[in-house]
């Protein structure tokens, strides 16, 4: 760069430029014909060897079934092949994606910052996840459900109706209880 800070002048012309661009973009795309066209060439090389041309006219009826057969083990062989070629080319996708990912853990690392503690009111906290729909303060105990105390009375009342749950098992335990249990369960019917 010059000491002003300005960029330096080209030493060939806009026109020039233009002239060389479009040649190279000439060029470029004469050898993506040449390439196309021997590519064709080449697949009707590959055709040709692989395939040749049938014969069908005149053949008797088990010359064209032994035909047949070999075409389908042709057919088998290059299934085989094909499939081979699919696995290989599945095993080095996957390979491929496997490094690509060990790349970005290697390359990817990076430090986690510091938390800084911050303290946060219950109110704050409240606003900051629902916003606008915060309303008031955060009063927990105007919440909570207020329990009155019964009177004694009724405690005693149903202790007594109960009795002592001992005698009540030891009563209806074996086969007298079930068949009391049993007697009422009728009666009541």
């Amino acid at each position: 760069m010059n000491p002003k800070g300005e960029k330096p002048k080209s030493k060939i012309s806009a026109s020039r430029k233009l002239s060389l661009k479009m040649l190279l973009l000439t060029r470029a795309c004469e050898d993506l014909e040449r390439e196309k066209q021997d590519r064709e060439e080449e697949k009707v090389r590959y055709i040709g060897e692989k395939l040749p041309p049938l014969q069908l006219s005149g053949l008797p009826l088990n010359e064209l079934q032994k035909l047949c057969q070999e075409l389908h083990t042709k057919i088998d062989v290059v299934d085989e092949e094909r499939y081979d070629c699919e696995s290989k080319v599945g095993k080095h996708n996957k390979d491929i994606h496997e490094l690509k990912l060990k790349i970005q853990d290697l390359g990817g690392k990076f430090k986690k910052p510091a938390l800084r503690k911050v303290r946060v009111s219950a109110d704050e906290m409240m606003r900051a996840l629902l916003g606008s729909k915060h309303k008031g303060s955060m009063d927990l105990r105007a919440n909570l459900k207020s329990v009155k105390k019964e009177d004694g009375k009724t405690d005693k009342e149903l202790t007594s109706e109960v009795g002592d749950w001992r005698k009540n098992v030891e009563a209806m335990s074996g086969m007298e209880g079930r068949k009391k249990m049993f007697d009422t369960a009728g009666g009541t019917q």
